[in-house]
């Protein structure tokens, strides 16, 4: 009988290298950025009725930008939003599957890469507060509304908005972690 060497079974890198306090207040970040979305949706839900055509109820609070309650049965733009049902479960097996690659991720990604690790934090907790409304009502609420002379962003709310940012630390990071080696370079010459 062949024996298998341990070390290919398992991985020679340990599952968790992020230290143990880190990653659990990136987690705890990431659900209170979840939560708080779910509170404001809540409050928002309450305050004002459901946007139907041409009947809209709305907070105006900048000449731009005003408070509708909308509910978005698709992803992101209204994608997949006449698709019949079949796309709630759907996005809810994409959400759970890209949350949980971003825990994992977390939880490998060592010192040294704190705007890395904010970022992922602040897109698990975007994507939990959504993931939470389609498995919960099947429909995602939106309350954020951007206009200008008569031209619409479509709504949105915080865990589209703590996803944007979260992207857009990571996109940052990119950019100084690529400039990163050229520094040490220049400075070892």
């Amino acid at each position: 009988m062949t024996k298998i060497p341990v070390t290919i079974l398992l991985a020679r890198k340990p599952l968790i290298t992020t230290p143990l306090y880190h990653l659990v207040g990136y987690c705890l970040a990431g659900l209170g950025i979840a939560l708080l979305d779910q509170a404001l949706k809540h409050y928002i839900s309450g305050l004002l009725p459901l946007c139907w055509l041409g009947q809209c109820e709305s907070i105006e609070l900048l000449p731009f930008f005003k408070l509708t309650v909308l509910h978005n049965t698709g992803a992101a733009f209204s994608f997949l939003h006449d698709a019949g049902g079949w796309q709630r479960w759907f996005l809810v097996v994409v959400s759970s599957g890209v949350s949980l690659f971003i825990l994992v991720w977390l939880a490998r990604l060592g010192r040294g890469r704190t705007l890395l690790a904010l970022a992922l934090a602040v897109i698990l907790g975007g994507a939990l507060g959504n993931l939470w409304d389609r498995a919960a009502q099947g429909y995602v609420v939106d309350f954020i509304v951007l206009h200008y002379a008569g031209y619409y962003f479509p709504a949105f709310n915080l865990a589209d908005t703590a996803i944007t940012v979260g992207v857009a630390l990571y996109l940052l990071d990119m950019l100084l972690s690529r400039n990163a080696p050229n520094k040490a370079r220049d400075q070892a010459e």
